[in-house]
């Protein structure tokens, strides 16, 4: 396929890597800046569940958790049935950037989609991550 199967993101936080860390990993932190409401369950094969009052919720797998550094996770892909075993891989990384943290986000797993679903979920996918990214930006700012 000739399509990108990765949407990568960084962003500098002018927060310490602790405090990102706890809204990437945590129920009240994902509640406040990516869902309504969240809980997780942090541990490699433990479940996040997350819910918007507007719209669906989703369940997530906890894949990798390296503790202040990566955190990662696999959700259903935006746009296929809901009963569709097909999942991209999200994962964060976080670096110390002076005072601050820079964060990375990859998703990937696009490759194995049509054509049509491609261009669905990944188009809606870089628009998410921009958004959520910024959401994720302003939480930190103003706590």
């Amino acid at each position: 396929m000739g399509f990108p199967d990765r949407i990568e993101r960084t962003v500098e936080i002018g927060r310490p890597p602790a405090d990102v860390w706890a809204a990437l990993t945590t129920s009240d932190g994902l509640a406040a800046w990516f869902g309504n409401e969240a809980s997780i369950d942090l541990r490699p094969g433990g479940t996040a569940t997350m819910s918007w009052t507007d719209g669906p919720s989703t369940t997530m797998r906890v894949e990798r958790v390296e503790e202040p550094a990566v955190f990662g996770f696999t959700w259903p892909i935006y746009g296929l049935a809901d009963d569709d075993p097909r999942r991209t891989y999200v994962e964060f990384t976080l670096e110390p950037a002076g005072a601050g943290t820079r964060l990375t986000v990859v998703e990937t797993g696009f490759a194995q989609l049509s054509d049509e679903a491609h261009k669905k979920s990944f188009d809606g996918n870089v628009t998410g991550w921009a958004s959520e990214l910024g959401e994720l930006v302003a939480y930190l700012d103003a706590a």
